[in-house]
């Protein structure tokens, strides 16, 4: 071996083991050379193809050729031929279609507003029909009508849970992959169809087979839960929650059967007068759902209930939902007030879960299972 044959010893830096492994197959260098491979550890890998190593390695040079060129050697070559094809995305800005990137509630919501939904909006009933007693009874004493300026703003909500989950639509498949990603912590995709789905609370391996009488409402108000810094602990929290050893229960069908409440309430015009102070109709529905899920996991927890109490508690928790929103939001408010310090939690800080549920046998229930044939809204999930 001549002396030039071996001038990419004179490179800097390269590992010990390194040229070890690459080199197997040819003849041990020189003893002065040994010394001078031990003074070449410096250099970073990714420069070893500009120094032209691994070509000195597997290619004639100055009329010497290798007698035998290695697997490892070859292998080698080929990961260093596709070292100008990577390209690191970091800081990029990905496109707001590229699978995988999360979802914003707004977002979300804006392309509910900004498509073409007039064949759902035909079978929404914005109010619940009272006939008789009953309706002279809620003029005279029920709750103050929703402005005019709201009702396009409540119909859009209602409109949307008519409308179902579609898996070729990206923006629905965003929205699921982000309540999975933030549920779960996972920084990967996952199929929209698959068991995992049911580790999440749903009954099966399709996700659109639960949504009935809710439709993507049901979906946005999970969106709109994990994607708040402030509830998206408590949903962690109530996520725990559902899958305890004892007391568990499936977490997305249980939320679907707060949307539904949610629904309800908003048909029945139980949230018109915080929704007209307010002079907005969304962010009231969502914060409605928000604390009555809160109220369900708190009785969950401390009253030790199961999923074989699930109907009467849910029951019990649309009476109280309706007769006492605007307590049940203050619950909410104090509860979010208690995360931003650090404190709140669904065992601690009883004071704001002091609401008791009034006896089911003392008030009228209307339960979803009651609606009309016609309507979209079916009986109880769980």
């Amino acid at each position: 071996m001549n002396e030039n044959s071996c001038s990419f010893h004179n490179e800097k830096g390269l590992r010990d083991g390194q040229v070890e492994s690459v080199c197997a197959a040819y003849p041990p260098p020189y003893d002065k050379d040994t010394s001078a491979l031990r003074a070449l550890r410096g250099i970073p890998i990714s420069e070893l193809k500009n120094h032209g190593i691994l070509r000195a390695l597997t290619a004639e040079a100055n009329g010497w050729e290798p007698r035998v060129v290695s697997a490892e050697v070859l292998r080698a070559q080929e990961e260093w031929e596709a070292v100008d094809s990577i390209r690191t995305e970091t800081g990029s800005q990905a496109s707001a279609d590229q699978p995988g990137q999360l979802i914003s509630f707004n977002e979300a919501l804006q392309h509910f507003q900004t498509v073409d939904l007039s064949s759902f909006k035909k079978r929404i009933q914005p109010t619940i029909r009272r006939t008789g007693l009953a309706a002279l009874r809620h003029c005279l004493f029920g709750p103050p009508k929703l402005h005019q300026g709201l009702r396009e703003e409540r119909d859009l909500v209602l409109t949307i849970a008519q409308c179902g989950l579609d898996s070729q639509d990206p923006v629905h498949g965003r929205v699921l992959q982000t309540i999975y990603k933030k549920l779960t912590g996972s920084k990967f995709d996952c199929a929209l169809h698959g068991d995992h789905w049911e580790d999440l609370g749903f009954q099966g391996a399709n996700p659109a087979t639960d949504l009935r009488g809710a439709g993507f409402l049901a979906l946005l108000h999970l969106l709109y839960l994990v994607m708040d810094s402030k509830t998206l602990l408590m949903a962690q929290e109530i996520f725990r929650l559902s899958r305890h050893h004892i007391q568990q229960f499936p977490f997305c069908l249980m939320s679907v059967n707060i949307t539904r409440i949610a629904i309800q309430a908003l048909r029945e015009e139980c949230l018109s007068r915080e929704c007209n102070r307010q002079q907005k109709v969304i962010p009231v529905v969502n914060s409605f759902y928000a604390a009555t899920f809160l109220r369900l996991a708190h009785v969950w927890r401390t009253q030790q209930k199961t999923i074989a109490d699930s109907g009467f508690v849910l029951k019990d928790l649309e009476v109280l939902a309706k007769k006492s929103p605007r307590r049940l939001l203050k619950t909410l408010e104090i509860y979010l007030a208690g995360v931003s310090k650090g404190q709140a939690s669904l065992l601690g800080a009883q004071k704001c879960f002091g609401l008791q549920a009034p006896h089911s046998k003392d008030l009228t229930f209307t339960g979803v299972c009651d609606l009309p044939p016609h309507s979209s809204e079916g009986t109880w999930l769980i």
